[in-house]
């Protein structure tokens, strides 16, 4: 379901934004305090002065979380889910540029670095997601119950994700232009690129739903192998997990879909508490989720989750 707009108000809410883009170019002076009326200070790209309070919880909150998972992948592997705990730095990253949000609020510079590591990091996220699918799929003999054959999910998926990544990072650079032309052109480009994103995603989840219900109506003796086991020997918990973690982003999707629909300078981008409740919390939950059901501790490489007599009996 994506968020549908007429082009009359994209553009009214995009040009909106570039108050702050142009601004120098109609010499509008300088506030004499910018952190006296924030919302009004058209050199103020956030319009509100990032709190240190906040942004020092979600920092610390995910550079932990990354240092558990740089830790998990060390002492059970799945090296194959590094691109979330390199996405994790770089999402930490952009939450340090926040610091200097704070301190400099009309810093053109670093609310470019701010905006596209907050941004784009989450790419990381989703490709990771994309990689457990295909290796629970094969951990558990089941690569038939996937709408795409396993050989093409990376392809297709993380094939969608790279070129999402790259127009929305090409669009990121452009909105923020002093040429009003360029940077409406590069909203267009970041919106295309954001529901382009949360589509590929959205189909991707449904694609894993129809997996998990599959497995479950069609090999049920593979989809309660476990049943009785220890929690970290339940491939069921990961799949939850996995599950929790597509939800989450796709949360995050609509917010920023619905979020940029309005421009830059709407009601979801100049409130700081939609920024953490919408976008920092069900990203921070996404991936919090593998801190204790890490796929290493699932899929040990080279040991199938069901025995050969099994694959005998169910034959």
């Amino acid at each position: 379901m994506i968020i549908l707009l007429s082009a009359r108000s994209l553009l009214k809410a995009v040009a909106a934004h570039q108050t702050f883009a142009s601004a120098r170019g109609i010499n509008i002076p300088h506030p004499a305090d910018p952190f006296a009326d924030p919302k009004d200070d058209v050199y103020n790209p956030l319009r509100y002065i990032a709190s240190n309070t906040l942004t020092a919880i979600a920092f610390s909150l995910v550079l932990v979380v990354a240092f558990i998972q740089s830790f998990s992948m060390w002492k059970w592997g799945a090296v194959w889910m590094l691109s979330m705990v390199i996405g994790e730095y770089t999402w930490a990253m952009g939450f340090g540029c926040r610091f200097a949000l704070h301190y400099h609020p009309e810093s053109k510079g670093i609310y470019i670095a701010e905006y596209l590591l907050i941004v784009l990091s989450p790419c990381a996220f989703i490709a990771a997601d994309y990689v457990l699918l295909g290796r629970l799929a094969r951990y558990l003999k089941c690569e038939k119950h996937l709408v795409v054959p396993p050989h093409r999910i990376a392809v297709f998926f993380m094939g969608s994700d790279v070129i999402t990544f790259l127009i929305q990072a090409a669009g990121g650079s452009m909105s923020v232009s002093d040429n009003l032309q360029t940077a409406l052109t590069g909203s267009h480009i970041f919106l295309a690129g954001l529901t382009a994103q949360f589509v590929s995603f959205l189909f991707f989840t449904i694609v894993y739903v129809l997996f998990l219900w599959k497995t479950y109506r069609y090999d049920c003796e593979i989809f309660s192998h476990d049943k009785g086991q220890k929690w970290y020997d339940d491939w069921r918990v990961l799949a939850f997990a996995l599950f929790i973690s597509c939800i989450g982003i796709l949360i995050r999707s609509i917010y920023r879909t619905v979020e940029l629909s309005q421009g830059y300078i709407g009601h979801l981008a100049t409130t700081e508490s939609y920024f953490y409740a919408l976008d920092t919390l069900p990203l921070f939950i996404a991936i919090t989720v593998y801190v204790p059901f890490w796929p290493g501790r699932f899929i040990p490489p080279l040991e199938p989750v069901v025995s050969k007599d099994l694959y005998c009996m169910s034959a």
